[in-house]
């Protein structure tokens, strides 16, 4: 019987972990990019609003902007890799939402209005939350350091006290 081994030195993350983060923050932040873009420009603000309204959404005039903001920037910043923990984090909020107040009612498959698409980009933003940007990020190059304030929000787990 063989063991596996550790081919990856303490505190660095492994080449094919680098590459599948980098990978799944690109694809669901395009993905956020291409959500929140249509909310500002093929619907317009207004037209948003409206449709949250219609859903349900409470307070939609004030949350459909943020909402928009939200997925356009996070996006942006998933891809970067800049603050990506915190943005992770608020688009999970974002889908949870959009899943418990608009999809959960028409079942699981989107051409029914259904849940199947953001509870796909609520689990890959939820990913991304939990396993940080990476090594190939604005995040590790600007706050690399465990000792820097912002990588403390950034890295929790690792921070030093």
């Amino acid at each position: 019987m063989t063991t596996p081994t550790n081919t990856t030195a303490p505190g660095k993350t492994a080449p094919g972990v680098t590459i599948a983060l980098t990978m799944l923050r690109v694809t669901i932040g395009f993905l956020f990019i291409a959500h929140g873009w249509q909310k500002f420009f093929e619907y317009t603000i207004a037209g948003t609003q409206g449709a949250f309204a219609d859903m349900g959404v409470p307070a939609a005039d004030i949350v459909a902007p943020i909402i928009a903001t939200i997925e356009l920037v996070g996006g942006a910043c998933l891809i970067l890799g800049l603050l990506t923990r915190p943005f992770a984090a608020l688009l999970v909020a974002d889908m949870l939402g959009a899943l418990f107040l608009v999809h959960l009612s028409a079942g699981v498959f989107v051409g029914d209005g259904g849940y199947e698409l953001v509870l796909a980009l609520a689990a890959g933003a939820g990913a991304i939350a939990i396993a940080g940007a990476g090594p190939l990020s604005l995040d590790s190059a600007l706050f690399g350091s465990r000792t820097h304030p912002v990588a403390k929000l950034l890295h929790p787990a690792t921070s030093a006290a």
